[in-house]
């Protein structure tokens, strides 16, 4: 039987082994080629896994030596905009490891491209496919705490990399943030209007760049969400998932990124004019999914494709994650308020006064 999905690997480096460990599961999916700037690492991946497509170093020339009509995207940031248009314009669907594109203006080109070639482009955000997350997003859907204001993560780490990272200037939010701003999205169903964002680079640090920032964004709902993270932050680390503080006008959910969440919320039982009342803790409930982190994400874009709908992580949703990285950049280095609105087109930002 022929595989639906002809798949063409573009980036053979440690993560393709992810990405390559799923598909070959999938009896709908035949993978037809390996790409990378250095043929031995593509010769490697498909020894390593058993595969007989043939290498290349040009992911325009794969796609037309095999007629692949998916690309896998696993290459480095720099990359991701150029593999997309040229994948895109070859008429594959592409399924991309984050982030989105390496500026604003290329995330809204691979969008336009998208559209124009009614082909479909999708982001890896493996973290929206976490049992716990989902767990946490049911008890705010199901109106547990009422109407959201407040949303607070802080993401405590001291990862001693080495490498790219110790030297980037922004390590912190152009490398790492855009998990926890996208699980913002995520946990609100709400998406970013404007950003104000101090990043700075504490004492005791290994990078050369900001590996802290603070970051306040109004929500399109009406909340406020802070982002308070720092990558050189020694001692009572939180988790990689970040510690969660959900404040609604019922009540508050709480997530510390590891164990389960839960939500505490005004019981019933409390008169009115009580001073402080009581509240009744309501445990959240394990999320059910078939795949989960990486898998899972794999999953669902796989199904989208099949359903003929955007993937949940469509090039289009992601681009408003992508503009929380960009217009907190853009807010660090103006030291100003940044209005979002036009990084959805253009990918100007409006300066706003504080």
């Amino acid at each position: 039987m022929t595989a639906q999905y002809r798949v063409a690997v573009a980036g053979c480096g440690g993560m393709a082994n992810e990405w390559i460990s799923y598909a070959v599961r999938r009896p709908d999916v035949c993978i037809v080629a390996l790409v990378d700037i250095r043929l031995e690492a593509a010769a490697a991946m498909a020894g390593k896994h058993a595969l007989t497509c043939p290498v290349f170093t040009d992911i325009g020339e794969a796609i037309a030596q095999t007629g692949a009509n998916l690309v896998f995207d696993v290459t480095i940031p720099a990359s991701h905009y150029r593999v997309a248009s040229t994948a895109l314009t070859h008429q594959c669907d592409v399924f991309s490891e984050k982030p989105l594109a390496e500026t604003m203006e290329q995330c809204n080109a691979i969008v336009a491209l998208a559209e124009r070639t009614g082909k479909s482009h999708a982001v890896m955000q493996n973290r929206r496919y976490d049992p716990r997350i989902r767990s946490l997003r049911r008890l705010i859907e199901a109106g547990e705490i009422g109407r959201i204001g407040y949303i607070g993560a802080g993401f405590f780490l001291a990862p001693h990399f080495g490498g790219f990272r110790d030297a980037m200037e922004s390590p912190l939010l152009l490398d790492m943030a855009i998990h926890t701003f996208d699980q913002a999205r995520f946990i609100s169903g709400a998406d970013p209007v404007t950003v104000y964002c101090q990043e700075f680079n504490p004492p005791g640090s290994w990078y050369a760049g900001n590996a802290s920032a603070v970051c306040i964004f109004e929500m399109s709902d009406g909340s406020v969400f802070c982002y308070q993270g720092s990558w050189c932050a020694e001692g009572a680390p939180t988790s990689w998932e970040a510690s969660w503080r959900i404040q609604g006008d019922k009540g508050t959910a709480i997530w510390d990124g590891e164990g389960m969440p839960y939500a505490e919320k005004v019981t019933d039982r409390s008169p009115d004019g009580t001073f402080i009342r009581d509240h009744d803790r309501v445990e959240g409930e394990a999320a059910d999914l078939k795949e989960t982190f990486h898998y899972g994400c794999l999953e669902e874009m796989f199904q989208a494709l099949a359903e003929r709908r955007p993937a949940e992580t469509d090039c289009r949703d992601n681009r408003y994650s992508m503009a929380m990285v960009f217009g907190a950049l853009e807010s660090a280095r103006t030291g100003r308020k940044v209005e979002l609105a036009g990084f959805m087109t253009s990918g100007e930002v409006n300066i706003l006064d504080k």
